[in-house]
């Protein structure tokens, strides 16, 4: 994978910058730290239109949290494909039939320090249970979960709990639940009940 703009030293402070000034003039707060975890997914949560995901990349610009994240293959279109690979971005085609999962787990397995955010919803639409990948991914390269989210009810977002999977997945999905209860998306969004 190539390097993260994110990981560029001099980079680094106009994205923080740009991301707390962003955020300031918006009327948005931030709750939460980076954990100091080397490899981990990253939850984000909820996902019911495009404006969670630009707000939650500033979360990650603020935090500076090198992260690389999974989004539909379609997203990667000249001339924002090269950007936005360099800002983290996995394009995946939901079309083809693979193994994300393994795929993922694998990467894990190389890397010494990766950090991947995730959509549980898989998309932007309501939908009434979240994708277990995620989970799946956590659980089988034996890395923690951590609760990102945005909240437009109260203009607010970040890092929230880390939960470490037991592989009693119906009993953590409903902690992760928990969390995510009360936090709203731009529209209606209905968290995750599996």
């Amino acid at each position: 994978m190539r390097p993260l703009l994110l990981n560029n030293p001099f980079l680094r402070p106009i994205f923080y910058g740009f991301a707390n000034i962003a955020l300031f003039i918006l009327g948005w707060k931030t709750k939460g730290r980076m954990p100091d975890i080397k490899r981990f997914i990253l939850v984000a949560a909820p996902h019911s239109s495009n404006w969670d995901f630009v707000f939650f990349l500033l979360i990650i610009f603020k935090f500076q949290i090198p992260v690389r994240w999974i989004a539909k293959e379609s997203m990667f279109f000249w001339p924002f494909k090269v950007l936005l690979k360099r800002l983290g971005g996995i394009p995946i085609n939901r079309s083809e039939k693979g193994n994300l999962v393994t795929d993922m787990v694998d990467t894990f397995d190389q890397a010494d320090r990766l950090i991947v955010t995730i959509a549980p919803s898989g998309t932007r639409k309501k939908v009434p249970h979240w994708k277990t990948g995620f989970y799946q991914i956590a659980n089988q390269a034996n890395i923690p979960i951590v609760c990102g989210f945005v909240d437009y009810n109260r203009k607010t977002g970040g890092i929230g709990p880390i939960i470490v999977p037991t592989g009693d997945m119906d009993a953590d999905m409903k902690t992760i639940k928990l969390f995510y209860k009360d936090k709203s998306g731009r529209y209606e969004d209905t968290p995750p009940d599996n």
